[in-house]
């Protein structure tokens, strides 16, 4: 199990190639990525808008395939998986938080985060989902829609269902990109808070390189490539 595989790389990309396709032609999104994060590492990635970073993020959590080059990530290797594979794989194993919260507005909060346990076919998906709500500072709001719910709130009950499942590695993209100073300092708090209760591996995307400085390592994109802190 990768639960106990504290001395493998979590994350490992090796000279990873991905191209798709645009109306002017093909277009290198990564450019031979080579790339290590350690379990239970915090990974700032920054770099100019354009530069790769989301793609990249996509690509570990298997959202997007590698044209060229390995990728393997909590001891697992995604190339060549078909995607009701890779679902299961992000299913078991990875937590995303983005910048716009993608919440199923018919849903209530509860519901939203018991989503990826029903899924796995938890029996006890809603008594889980109300424990990490609470978690997150949520308990009042269980029954609340996203409609109801403040930017900072409706952020925390993306968190709360990233980490429903248990994962490991935890991808962020920009998660305080829609939210105000203040409430997004509450949520960099919070996640880094949980990510060193749960022992996850974060990679966190973030133009913001003072909140990229709190992570354990800065990598740096450029035109596709790592330009620096690649390894640990």
């Amino acid at each position: 199990m990768f639960d106990t595989m504290t001395a493998i790389d979590a994350v490992s990309l090796r000279d990873v190639h991905l191209t798709l396709p645009s109306r002017a032609g093909n277009v290198d999104i990564l450019r031979g990525v080579s790339l290590t994060a350690r379990a239970g590492e915090a990974l700032g990635i920054v770099g100019p808008s354009g530069s790769g970073k989301t793609t990249l993020l996509m690509v570990v959590a298997g959202l997007e395939q590698a044209n060229a080059g390995a990728v393997h990530v909590a001891g697992e290797s995604l190339t060549g998986r078909s995607e009701d594979d890779l679902a299961v794989f992000r299913r078991d194993h990875v937590g995303i938080v983005f910048q716009s919260f993608h919440l199923i507005p018919t849903m209530t909060a509860l519901e939203n985060v018991a989503v990826p346990l029903e899924f796995r076919g938890s029996p006890d998906a809603m008594s889980i989902a109300a424990d990490r709500l609470e978690r997150v500072g949520l308990s009042h709001r269980l029954t609340h829609y996203p409609g109801q719910l403040s930017g900072g709130e409706q952020q925390r009950v993306a968190i709360a269902r990233a980490l429903a499942s248990g994962a490991r590695i935890i991808l962020a993209d920009e998660p305080t990109g829609n939210l105000d100073h203040d409430t997004g300092e509450q949520i960099i708090k919070l996640l880094f808070d949980l990510r060193t209760q749960e022992g996850a591996t974060l990679l966190l995307v973030t133009h913001d390189p003072d909140l990229a400085r709190r992570c354990d390592r800065v990598a740096e994109v450029r035109d596709g490539k790592i330009v620096s802190g690649a390894h640990p």
